[in-house]
């Protein structure tokens, strides 16, 4: 993600990050902060609560340690609350949970520069929506409801699977 953070900030009007996972993309964020933007770049961190491998996101027990690094170390950015993505078609509330903790333990830190009241809590998507807001979502993603589902991408053959048809 970090080598994309230049063609971001091409971006008019960019408001928010939803998801900065490591201290790395956070430092990259702000070090590459364009010298005429004038607001600091709101950012969210997006924390694995599922414990999907297939899913970026800091482990819950490490999400306080990069919210205490962006906001100590990272003075062009605006930490705004934190991000899930939840197992697809799973109608629990477990990973909404853990992100409700794991907001209470950021809370705790010293000059978060955020409050209770103020901190995004971004996760439900057109599938689980309903159940994230029951759960405190202030920020919900609901793409597929108004644009419909994605189209599933097509794997290229590799080299081995084109080899073994080709001599079928």
């Amino acid at each position: 993600q970090s080598n994309k953070v230049k063609e971001v900030y091409k971006i008019p009007n960019l408001f928010m990050v939803e998801t900065v996972d490591t201290k790395k993309l956070a430092d990259v964020l702000n070090r590459r902060f364009p010298e005429d933007r004038k607001e600091k770049l709101r950012v969210l961190v997006q924390v694995n609560t599922s414990g999907e491998e297939s899913k970026s996101g800091v482990e819950p027990s490490s999400c306080s340690e990069l919210v205490k690094h962006i906001v100590e170390n990272c003075d062009k950015l605006l930490f705004s609350g934190l991000m899930t993505i939840g197992r697809l078609g799973d109608t629990s509330t477990e990973c909404f949970e853990t992100l409700a903790q794991c907001k209470e333990e950021v809370l705790k830190i010293d000059n978060l520069g955020v409050s209770s009241a103020d901190f995004e809590l971004s996760m439900g998507m057109s599938g689980d929506y309903d159940i994230a807001i029951a759960a405190g979502s202030t920020n919900i993603r609901v793409g597929s409801t108004i644009f419909g589902a994605r189209a599933k991408k097509e794997k290229a053959p590799n080299a081995a699977t084109s080899e073994m048809k080709a001599k079928a």
